[in-house]
């Protein structure tokens, strides 16, 4: 690709089936894809950033719609290649906020053969941010070994990098998510934690000590969201800033955390301070669960930037 692109994200695409009545009551289901680095690459494509995605497509009936859908919203795809596995995929029902049903099939698919091959110093090199999460971790050893690999070029290029644990209990452990994150976080320049689920593996459940303990680790900007809080805590070069949710008024919070990553990251490759950055974001994440669907539901340009510039 020849103009140089603001982010990379690395991770898995799966085929998103979702019902807004109970899965044992529903008659249709909707298609549509997800998964959480396709989630925050498509936030930011949509404010006008340019994003490559790397994964690993597979060879099945959704081979074509997932392809579509990543052409139709600009992605870069230079860097996605085949593999004869099966593509991932999720059920999610929405009966109320408060009762998602959530069922996975992301074992031994196509994301999984993620390896260091589909990764390149060149490719890297032409991007400002390089964005993963511990699920691109999870789905195998070679994934695993693509983050770190595609992190220690990163840094060795003085190119960013930024991560999200991403915990999730029904995807893999807290060992787990901490082994991940023990693994990649010298690299980390951006880090972004859920403070009810990635802050267990820190084992501090204060967000002030979090932060300056990351800070001491190199961290340089760390961002907490704290739905107890009912905000974002902000820690940049010695300052802590709160913002506060964009909205209370959610339908649908899947993803949300991943579309405010992709906001952010949009600031931040386009000038913005991390505070200014977190504002924005959380105008994103606060419209997309407004709506339904983890990226169908994802705002654009003009929407989010009437209400941020107007504030």
């Amino acid at each position: 690709m020849e103009d140089k692109l603001d982010i990379i994200t690395i991770g898995e695409s799966l085929v998103e089936l979702s019902a807004e009545e109970k899965l044992k009551d529903a008659e249709y289901l909707y298609k549509y894809y997800g998964g959480d680095a396709l989630a925050t690459a498509v936030a930011a494509v949509r404010l006008g950033s340019k994003v490559g995605f790397v994964t690993k497509l597979g060879n099945d009936a959704f081979k074509e719609f997932l392809l579509d859908g990543w052409k139709s919203e600009g992605l870069d795809i230079s860097r996605v290649t085949m593999a004869d596995e099966r593509n991932g995929l999720y059920l999610i029902a929405r009966p109320c906020y408060q009762q998602k049903e959530f069922a996975f099939y992301r074992k031994k698919t196509a994301a999984a053969k993620l390896s260091v091959d589909d990764i390149s110093v060149d490719y890297i090199q032409n991007s400002k941010v390089i964005y993963t999460t511990g699920v691109t971790q999870s789905l195998s050893i070679s994934a695993r070994e693509t983050v770190k690999k595609s992190f220690e070029i990163a840094k060795e290029m003085k190119i960013l990098t930024a991560y999200d644990p991403n915990f999730n209990p029904a995807v893999f452990t807290v060992d787990d998510a901490r082994e991940y994150f023990d693994e990649i976080s010298s690299s980390v320049d951006i880090l972004f934690m859920s403070a009810r689920h990635d802050l267990p593996i820190l084992g501090i459940e204060s967000v002030d000590a979090a932060i300056k303990y990351l800070w001491d680790k190199g961290i340089g900007i760390v961002v907490i969201k704290s739905s107890a809080d009912n905000g974002y805590f902000t820690g940049y070069n010695g300052s802590i800033v709160f913002t506060e949710f964009f909205t209370g008024d959610v339908c649908d919070t899947t993803c949300s955390g991943d579309a405010f990553n992709g906001g952010f990251l949009h600031g931040i490759t386009h000038g913005c301070t991390p505070f200014e950055a977190a504002r924005l974001a959380s105008v994103v994440a606060g419209l997309q669960a407004k709506g339904v669907g983890a990226i169908k539901s994802i705002p654009y340009h003009d929407e989010v930037y009437t209400i941020f510039e107007g504030a």
